[in-house]
């Protein structure tokens, strides 16, 4: 069995995942973001079903150090702890032109090379779903046709500007709704898979 990668996101109603620069640093997001401890739950479980997370290095930098640090900040309630041990322990790549290390688990890929082309021998050679963070490397993927699934959790806020949920697409792609659920506060998820991928 292949491996297959999962575009996780939280996003406006107008799909964009960031109102403006450096918005994500307090706890539970930006303002605009309804995380709440049933939802930290789900991110928790499906976190723990990943065989891998795949990170842009923006992205990588928002949770390190925070999420190794939290595994053992005892202010904070168990399943933010929780959700600490289970992304420091998690094997992890950070995709980088820049950085060439890193701590937790990390492997460095686009520093000396192709990065979409290692990812592709990545998902070729592994299993499980592996999970991806970040716009730009989701766009990536999803020009190469090696994104599998997106799973889209949209939360009631209309931000009018900002980061999109991808970067401009050469062409339509189509998709397949697998699941939908709705938690409180009214977010919603959405897992989708991408039609035209490729097979590894």
């Amino acid at each position: 069995m292949t491996a297959r990668f999962v575009y996780w996101m939280n996003v406006s109603l107008d799909l964009y995942i960031e109102g403006g620069p450096n918005e994500h640093g307090d706890l539970d997001g930006p303002g605009w973001v309804r995380i709440d401890e049933q939802l930290h739950r789900e991110f928790n479980a499906r976190a723990a079903a990943l065989s891998t997370m795949v990170q842009g290095r923006t992205v990588y930098e928002l949770m390190d150090p925070f999420w190794p640090d939290a595994r053992t900040n005892e202010s904070f309630p168990d399943y933010l702890r929780e959700y600490g041990e289970i992304w420091t322990s998690k094997p992890k790549i950070l995709v980088s032109r820049t950085r060439t290390s890193a701590e937790h688990g990390t492997r460095t890929f686009g520093s000396d090379g192709d990065a979409i082309e290692q990812l592709a021998e990545l998902r070729a050679a592994g299993s499980g779903d592996i999970g991806v963070g970040g716009s730009n490397l989701a766009s990536q993927l999803l020009r190469a046709h090696l994104l599998d699934e997106l799973m889209i959790f949209t939360h009631p806020s209309l931000l009018g500007a900002g980061k999109p949920l991808f970067d401009r697409l050469d062409e339509p792609v189509e998709l397949d709704l697998l699941e939908q659920r709705s938690f409180d506060q009214g977010v919603t998820l959405h897992r989708y898979s991408v039609r035209g991928a490729l097979p590894a």
